[in-house]
């Protein structure tokens, strides 16, 4: 039987020594507020505009609602929206603004490479079973111990949206054994006996999660009846650290015809985020 736990909260204004000994802790560290409320809303209407309709601002909660069919990632449905997110410059600028830059440094200590694959998440209700099943991103990402995710919300999440949760301390167990599961991924992680209290919380609007690369974690279900979960991530890692190459594609590049950087970068304003991993010393 498992339990929930509020996430404990850090701050960055905290002695950056606490900050990270907490990190190594813990596997996770929880800002909040930590992204202005305008840049999230501004992000968020751009990923909504790109969805033609099919998920929505309500005026009245000020959150995204689905007026079209469910979807999950893998989708029809999402095929065809994703696309056009990830060639969204904004999107992909995010992460390289100073918010998002600073609190990387203040937990490495030093400076840091933004992977180039970007991460927009799309929870509609209607697909209950399909969430993120237990994971650890040294696993998907072949990633080593300096790896971490940033995951951002882009609006307040309240439980029935399904939130991110974490297994606190799971990171010292290193890498595990994975199975084949339902969920975007497509497969879980083994669960060690005695691992059954989790860290989760609600969020608001510009509340940032930092988790280390072994730190198991996985999305509870959307449960309401309209509403769209929406948040964004990347992974950063130690400057130097090594980068499989996998993580140089687009997210869902792999697999979606023509998601490429050529498609990406079209109609981008600026060449100062294109590219800027290719001479990066520790590819492979």
């Amino acid at each position: 039987m498992s339990e929930n736990q509020p996430f404990v909260v850090s701050r960055a204004d905290e002695e950056p020594a606490r900050l990270r000994a907490r990190f190594q802790e813990l596997g996770y560290l929880f800002f909040k507020r930590q992204v202005d409320a305008r840049t999230c809303d501004r992000l968020l209407a751009s990923l909504l505009a790109q969805t033609n309709g099919q998920v929505a601002l309500d005026p009245d909660t000020g959150l995204p609602v689905l007026r079209g069919r469910p979807f999950v990632e893998s989708d029809e449905d999402w095929d065809d929206i994703y696309p056009r997110i990830q060639s969204l410059e904004e999107f992909h600028s995010f992460f390289h603004g100073a918010p998002i830059l600073e609190l990387m440094r203040l937990v490495t200590g030093t400076d840091v490479f933004v992977y180039p694959m970007k991460m927009a998440r799309i929870s509609t209700p209607g697909k209950i079973g399909f969430e993120t099943p237990p994971h650890q991103d040294a696993y998907s990402h072949h990633a080593g111990p300096t790896m971490a995710g940033i995951w951002v919300a882009l609006h307040d999440i309240s439980t029935p949206m399904g939130r991110v949760k974490v297994l606190p301390g799971s990171h010292k167990g290193g890498v595990r054994k994975v199975f084949t599961a339902e969920g975007v991924g497509g497969v879980q992680c083994e669960i060690y006996p005695g691992e059954t209290t989790w860290h989760v919380s609600d969020s608001d609007r510009g509340d940032v999660l930092i988790f280390h690369s072994a730190t198991v974690h996985r999305a509870e279900p959307n449960i309401t009846g309209s509403t769209v979960r929406m948040s964004v991530d990347t992974r950063f890692c130690d400057y130097g650290a090594p980068v499989f190459f996998t993580n140089l594609e687009p997210h869902h590049g792999w697999r979606i015809e023509g998601l490429d950087w050529d498609r990406v970068y079209r109609d981008w304003h600026s060449s100062d985020y294109q590219y800027y991993w290719r001479d990066y010393p520790a590819l492979f």
